[in-house]
């Protein structure tokens, strides 16, 4: 387990070098998206079209923050991590076609997006349940809003961040997912503790 600090843009290099288990702070831009930014994205890229924000080599984050407006600029009380396995269907798509590095949510995502990041050079990490007030903190500027007439949460929030962190790779760009291994432990003592009891 090792310890990296990454600064947008973030290379594929730079990623493939991350592995299960390693901790990462990042610096720089950080963009949220959740299932209704997705599904927008992705229809304008089927169009040939470009989302507002740039993507590549970017951090996108599965958040729904909480913010208020004071003399005319955005400040984020809290923005804490939204599950992650609700982007599930759209992941894969979204890491292929704007080249994200780094996805941070909570919980854990399934068998494409492990095979998307294997494939396209990027990593899924994961941030504490609980502790959006920590995760603002880390937000310096809220740099702009895009798309705010899906509502607060599902709007694209482009944050300037500093050492945003600590977050656990939970999966790499070589096919580990820690969330897997972890099933796969369980499922294998659970096998023993019942060929123990007989049952």
């Amino acid at each position: 387990m090792a310890t990296y600090k990454l600064r947008t843009p973030i290379s594929e290099e730079d990623v493939r070098k991350l592995k299960v288990r390693d901790v990462i702070y990042v610096s720089g831009t950080m963009v949220t998206a959740r299932d209704a930014a997705h599904r927008r994205a992705l229809e304008l890229a089927k169009k040939g079209e470009k989302p507002p924000v740039d993507l590549e080599g970017c951090v996108l984050y599965h958040c729904g923050p909480i913010a208020v407006k004071k003399d005319g600029e955005w400040e984020i009380v809290a923005a804490g991590p939204t599950t992650s396995t609700r982007m599930e269907m759209f992941e894969a798509d979204f890491i292929k076609a704007f080249k994200v590095r780094v996805v941070v949510g909570k919980g854990g995502m399934g068998p494409k997006t492990t095979e998307a990041c294997r494939e396209f050079g990027a990593v899924y990490a994961a941030f504490t349940g609980g502790a959006g007030a920590l995760a603002a903190k880390a937000i310096k500027k809220v740099v702009r809003v895009e798309w705010l007439d899906l509502g607060m949460p599902e709007a694209m929030w482009v944050f300037e961040v500093e050492d945003f962190g600590p977050l656990i790779v939970a999966i790499d760009s070589h096919g580990n997912n820690l969330y897997e291994d972890v099933k796969r432990a369980v499922e294998e003592r659970k096998a023993k503790i019942y060929e123990m009891l007989g049952i």
